[in-house]
């Protein structure tokens, strides 16, 4: 039995239908994958996350996003929603339509059994292709802990790891710290599956 071919679409024709449907998908290598649903606790920590980095970068030139802007992986072709993105420069986008970005500093991923390998590997490794990209954080879920990587002068990356409710991490990127505390806020652990 053969089997059919797969359609593969130029980034023209994925942005061409990404913009026309209210489903989100990433796009890479000529592929569309669709992305699936968050769980309570995804979403409740993308919001803790963006109220506590926006709190206070609030003055000043920084903005945050949260996972309805669409991001450019230009060097990989990779197109893909981050849960979080920070940038203190201004913003710059792949096309006129300014729903793509190209420049961000600080990515954030809240970690799913269904995406923690991508998010900490091959997404990862395709994120540090971004010359404006200098600092990685990956949220779990299910448990307090976070993965805090920077990137060094010499192109080297820094992981530091918390699993301490008490602990605050010292952004990079940007002029802020976050507490675990805060981005935990109303997560029940008992709870999470």
């Amino acid at each position: 039995m053969a089997s059919n071919p797969k359609t593969l679409y130029t980034p023209d024709e994925y942005l061409a239908l990404e913009r026309s449907c209210e489903a989100k998908h990433e796009y890479y290598n000529g592929e569309i994958f669709a992305m699936g649903g968050a769980s309570r606790y995804h979403v409740l920590i993308v919001t803790n996350s963006v109220v506590a980095l926006g709190s206070q970068l609030k003055e000043g030139p920084c903005q945050v996003y949260s996972a309805d802007l669409r991001v450019k992986v230009s060097p990989t072709g990779l197109y893909t929603y981050p849960d979080v993105i920070v940038l203190c420069e201004e913003p710059r986008f792949s096309d006129e339509q300014k729903d793509t970005l190209v420049n961000p500093a600080l990515i954030i991923e809240v970690l799913s059994k269904s995406t923690e390998d991508y998010d900490r590997g091959r997404k990862f490794e395709q994120y540090r292709t971004i010359e404006s990209f200098v600092e990685y954080l990956l949220i779990a879920q299910d448990r307090p802990h976070v993965e805090h990587h920077t990137g060094q002068a010499d192109g080297s990356w820094l992981l530091y790891e918390t699993n301490n409710l008490e602990d605050t991490i010292q952004l990079k990127s940007v002029p802020c710290t976050l507490r675990m505390a805060d981005i935990y806020a109303k997560i029940n652990f008992s709870l999470t599956d």
